[in-house]
């Protein structure tokens, strides 16, 4: 079971980390006593803000840095600042997302091409830059799939499809990076809705509905998987953890 101190000297890198789960996985990371370096793409005075009230905490344990990761020449840069800043990486959390529908027929190659690389394309390549150094600590990928990487969601084709890469891109790194890397995914349900305003109070009621505990999570609950993965799960590797309310076992 986790403990205050479970991941003291440890240092975790987080993609998208400056708003919503991405931040609260950091909050609770951090609590847990790691070291976390925040990556951003556009997110600036949210990532600095963050930054700010964890160093508050334990000054000198978090560090933003700024990377559009579908520039794949930026990858290894963000590998190397968290080294340069903390010296070792043991966790990989893999976050960051693109999300928003593409109904057939209207589908373009820039929304594929970044549907694509920000979800599946990524992903792998931060898994590559950072195996050398995760090999040296026995560390740890998670990525932060979706629900619709196991069933597709109606008008987001290119976005399910992305994510279920996702899905067997973790169970193949397990595969390939063991016995020195586990490589893990979580699988979040309705834990917190789209900020764009997409999903009305009427969807938001109907997607509650469909779940086997009758509502909603929160950032919260994904951070405190994201926990027992990272701190309680030595010999777990190449699993994908719903954490959706029961969603995906309903009709």
């Amino acid at each position: 079971m986790s403990t205050l101190n479970s991941l003291r000297e440890r240092v975790v890198l987080l993609t998208g980390a400056a708003r919503r789960v991405g931040a609260e996985t950091a909050r609770t990371l951090h609590a847990a006593g790691a070291s976390v370096m925040i990556h951003y793409n556009r997110s600036s005075a949210d990532a600095e803000a963050l930054v700010a009230e964890l160093n508050a905490h334990r000054p000198g344990s978090a560090h933003c840095g700024s990377a559009d990761l579908r520039d794949v020449a930026r990858i290894p840069g963000l590998i190397d600042a968290t080294l340069e800043r903390f010296g070792r990486l043991d966790v990989l959390v893999n976050n960051a997302s693109t999300f928003y529908p593409t109904p057939l027929g209207s589908i373009t190659e820039a929304q594929f091409d970044d549907l694509l690389g920000t979800n599946l394309k990524a992903p792998l390549f931060l898994s590559q830059a950072a195996r050398p150094a995760l090999r040296s600590t026995q560390g740890l990928i998670l990525n932060i799939v979706d629900i619709h990487g196991l069933r597709p969601l109606r008008d987001y084709p290119v976005y399910s499809a992305a994510k279920a890469g996702l899905v067997m891109l973790t169970r193949a790194l397990a595969r390939e990076l063991g016995p020195e890397i586990r490589v893990n995914g979580i699988a979040p349900g309705p834990v917190m809705w789209p900020s764009d305003g997409r999903a009305d109070a009427a969807t938001q009621q109907r997607i509650i509905d469909q779940t086997a505990l009758k509502r909603s999570g929160s950032a919260a609950d994904v951070a405190r998987t994201a926990l027992f993965f990272a701190a309680d799960a030595p010999y777990v590797t190449g699993q994908i953890l719903a954490v959706d309310g029961g969603r995906s076992v309903g009709s």
